[in-house]
Formats: structure tokens, sequence, C-alpha cells
């Protein structure tokens, strides 16, 4: 039902690349896409790939990247992202969960996004804070940790829907079963199959 009442459903980050992928994930942590797409034409335009970013300055980093939040320490993470992937993987991004989760801020969730969008490979399922939500909500799991989540919804989740099942229900978070607000059940195709759990 998802499926079709958003067709268009996509991953809203913009790349051009799975470097650019990885990088905007990353960014992304604690931070709307929307201002994450703000910043990073102004990053890649500058450092495109990880040779470039490798050799980028702490301090320009930082600059570029301050207002999506925790940045000192996501400037960190891409520059030590940048080098691993340069010395460790000839500038290429791991298409093993494994492999990513190693790089420093890069946890499970990330991973997934990366494998799941960039590479169209299902290793599992995005967990975000609107997944996490909804997931409840619906009744999917009463798991508040993101792994436990996951390991719930990929029992109940087709496989092959491991990787639009998350963009599907931030986009159903966004347009209807909103946190700010009361969620428009009276206009929410899953309607008859939701708990409600937490709504008044």
């Amino acid at each position: 039902m998802l499926k079709i009442e958003y067709p268009n459903s996509a991953c809203a980050l913009k790349y051009e690349t799975i470097f650019q992928l990885l990088v905007a994930t990353v960014l992304s942590a604690q931070c709307t896409d929307e201002r994450v797409n703000m910043v990073t034409p102004i990053l890649f335009s500058k450092y495109p790939t990880p040779k470039a970013l490798n050799n980028a300055s702490l301090a320009e980093i930082e600059k570029i990247i301050r207002s999506t939040g925790f940045y000192k320490n996501k400037a960190l993470s891409l520059i030590s992202i940048s080098k691993t992937l340069v010395e460790d993987h000839a500038s290429s991004v791991p298409k093993d969960l494994d492999e990513l989760v190693r790089l420093r801020g890069v946890g499970r969730k990330t991973a997934n996004v990366v494998l799941g969008v960039g590479y169209g490979i299902a290793s599992g399922i995005v967990v975000d804070t609107h997944v996490k939500r909804i997931s409840n909500r619906i009744g999917l799991t009463s798991n508040s940790d993101p792994v436990k989540i996951e390991a719930d919804l990929v029992t109940l989740v087709q496989k092959k829907d491991w990787v639009i099942f998350s963009q599907l229900m931030i986009d159903h978070g966004r347009a209807i079963c909103s946190a700010r607000r009361a969620p428009s059940c009276d206009q929410c195709v899953i309607n008859t199959y939701c708990q409600k759990n937490g709504v008044r």
C-alpha cells in the first residue's frame, strides 16, 4: 500500500558517486537531509573524491559542514574515512557491511544506506528516527534499540523490499504519521493495520 501511496519514494540525499553518498549519509546524523543538501554542493565541488578529501585541512572541512551539527566529530570522521579508503580500498567504497562499519563514524544505519541505495545490496533495513517511531506506533516492534528494531523488521519485511521500506516509512512519517502533530489517521492507507501505539 505504501508503495502505491509513494511511488516516487527515494533517498533524499543528493550525490553523484557512492563516496559522496557515504559522506552525505555521515553528515545526515542528527541533521535534516535538506540541510545536508545545502552543504554538500560546496563540499563536493572542492573535495569530490577520497583522495581530495584526505588532503583537505580539518579546519576547512569544519567550516564547510558546521551547520550540520557535531561538525568537529563529523569532520574528523570524513578525513579518517577518506584516508582509509585511499590506503586500504584503492579509493573505493567497500561493498561489505563489516568493512563499512569499520570506518570511523559509520554504523549499521549508514552502511545499510550505502549498500542499499548506492549498490542495490539489501544488507539490512535502515532504522532512523522516522522508522523507529513509526514501526513502534504501527506495532511492528516494541523495541527502542535500532539494532533490535532492525532484527524485528527483517523478519517481517520481504528482503526484496528492505531497501525501499525505510524510505517509504520516512515519506509516510513526513506526510501522514507525524511526530510533531497528531497523525492524520483518517488519511492513512494503513490505518486498519496500525496499533496506534502512543496515539491519543
